[in-house]
């Protein structure tokens, strides 16, 4: 059933506490969106195969953690993905600081990662830089592609300027895009700009593939982002 997928691929997402992950990936996955969602508590994982410019990628998406209570959380292996070769994990992260570190074997293999903030509270837009030196510390590879999301954009009291998401992206060498998972603004985009930009980042993928005989698709000349629209700004 997966002959014609070119590849799969781990993508990780990441922030803090409360800004939305879970809710992303739920509205990417199964178009659902639900305002009474409860903290990720252990390892919220989804797969999903889509097509990004004529080649098919299938998605091993997973969500950090909530910190909710400490008796809880167990650090080891505690499962298997069933249609992938990776392990799954309970760690300590997220939210409060003494359960933000990540186990390596979370960012272990990943070739994207979505690091996500609420533009609606600066704090955790604050602490982008706390997750980035998690990833450049936990990391295997240095050519991962990240995507940078400022999530919440239906809300009105706005706390950080989407200039600064812009400006914060740049210098970190990242994608960048205003979504909301709640009106569906921007996550499709989010997904397929960070797949689009992985495969054509063959060092990241190809390995995998490399007995396969897979060949790549290629987007027409001239041809638009499509559904990105106005939303994603690629660096």
């Amino acid at each position: 059933m997966d002959e014609d997928v070119l590849t799969t691929l781990k993508i990780l997402i990441i922030g803090e506490s409360g800004v939305g992950k879970s809710s992303l990936l739920l509205r990417f996955t199964d178009d659902t969106f639900d305002p009474e969602l409860a903290a990720t508590i252990g390892v919220d994982f989804k797969v999903k195969t889509i097509s990004v410019d004529g080649n098919k990628a299938k998605l091993a998406i997973w969500v950090t953690l909530h910190w909710q209570t400490e008796n809880f959380f167990l650090k080891g292996q505690i499962g298997f993905s069933p249609d992938l070769k990776w392990p799954i994990w309970q760690s300590d992260t997220a939210g409060q600081e003494r359960f933000r570190t990540l186990t390596p074997s979370y960012y272990r293999g990943a070739q994207g990662v979505i690091l996500v903030y609420d533009v609606t509270r600066r704090d955790t837009f604050v602490k982008l830089d706390n997750w980035l030196n998690e990833l450049e510390t936990y990391c295997t590879r240095n050519d991962i592609v990240n995507m940078l999301v400022g999530n919440k954009i239906d809300k009105e009291n706005r706390e950080v300027d989407r200039n600064e998401g812009l400006k914060f992206a740049r210098k970190h060498s990242m994608l960048f895009i205003e979504a909301s998972a709640k009106t569906c603004d921007g996550v499709q985009c989010a997904f397929e700009e960070l797949v689009e930009k992985i495969i054509q980042t063959p060092g990241l993928w190809e390995s995998e593939n490399q007995n396969k005989g897979v060949k790549l698709s290629h987007r027409e000349e001239g041809q638009g982002g499509g559904a990105c629209g106005g939303y994603c700004s690629v660096l």
